[in-house]
């Protein structure tokens, strides 16, 4: 039996291997120079694609950014999809006191600028991916991008006084999250990415206050059809994370799909080389087209 921890290196350092990919198109939803989204045409030349807006992961943390999710974005755009690749803010790069490594998140600019890319992407897909079918829209997410695109899709569920409450569902046609941090409850208690659902929070004093904005968990049922692809040896955030959110999930009336992939780790969902990659397509084929 491998080495778990060998193995994910092994899967980090496959997935990571790709040139990352330049855009069709960027565009600012802001002022801050991590306020953009970069545009992905489909490749097979449609004329009109259902757009998939995608959410990197990296816990949160500034020194990872939307580039390394761009191999996996082309490789949707080649499987004919539309795609909006979103930067937002992440923590800085100096630790906490205390710290070890960079801080994950920004209170509450992250959760403010994926609010904002999200609200903005059709207005600015219009104009700068006029293959993008905005009545065909799905969010997907890695890990810690996971846990956004399964918190945007849940806006509406939000108390009316939350800065990023919708009025109304947001116009979807589901949600396929990778990986994701959905459960912090159950992800503090596994220590998931070095404490960083704590960190993200603004540390312990502020957790319980702050989840009931921020924790997908907390934010059911979303009447939003949702989907979970998970692999079964993932050391970075285990299935039993997926698990507690689908268990929430049904005690709150909602179905969530769970698929688990055999002997397939964290990064392999990202990995065009990868055939877990291929899955996750047809996932997200399944709600879009």
């Amino acid at each position: 039996m491998p080495d778990p921890a060998a193995r994910d290196a092994a899967e980090e350092a496959s997935a990571f291997s790709h040139p990352a990919v330049a855009p069709d198109a960027s565009a600012a939803y802001g002022d801050h120079p991590d306020q953009v989204v970069d545009f992905y045409a489909p490749r097979d030349g449609r004329e009109r694609a259902p757009l998939v807006v995608a959410l990197h992961g990296g816990a949160w943390r500034a020194p990872y950014d939307r580039q390394h999710l761009t191999p996996f974005v082309d490789f949707l755009a080649r499987r004919g999809f539309a795609v909006a690749n979103v930067e937002y803010r992440r923590g800085g790069t100096i630790p906490r006191q205390g710290g070890t490594g960079p801080v994950a998140g920004r209170w509450p600019e992250t959760f403010d600028d994926v609010a904002a890319a999200l609200d903005a992407v059709p207005r600015l897909a219009a104009e700068h991916l006029p293959q993008a079918d905005p009545r065909r829209i799905v969010l997907t997410g890695h890990s810690a991008g996971g846990h956004l695109a399964l918190w945007a899709a849940a806006r509406h569920v939000l108390a009316p006084d939350a800065p990023w409450h919708l009025p109304a569902p947001p116009a979807l046609r589901g949600v396929v999250a990778l990986a994701p941090i959905a459960h912090f409850d159950r992800a503090v208690e596994l220590g998931v990415c070095g404490g960083a659902v704590t960190e993200l929070l603004g540390g312990e004093g502020e957790f319980d206050v702050r989840a009931r904005h921020a924790d997908p968990a907390l934010l059911l049922p979303t009447g939003i059809a949702t989907a979970i692809v998970q692999g079964r040896d993932d050391v970075v955030v285990p299935q039993a994370v997926a698990d507690a959110y689908v268990e929430a999930a049904a005690k709150a009336g909602e179905t969530v799909g769970l698929t688990l992939l055999p002997d397939v780790g964290h990064f392999p969902l990202i990995d065009p080389a990868a055939d877990a990659c291929a899955v996750v397509a047809e996932e997200i084929a399944q709600l879009a087209f």
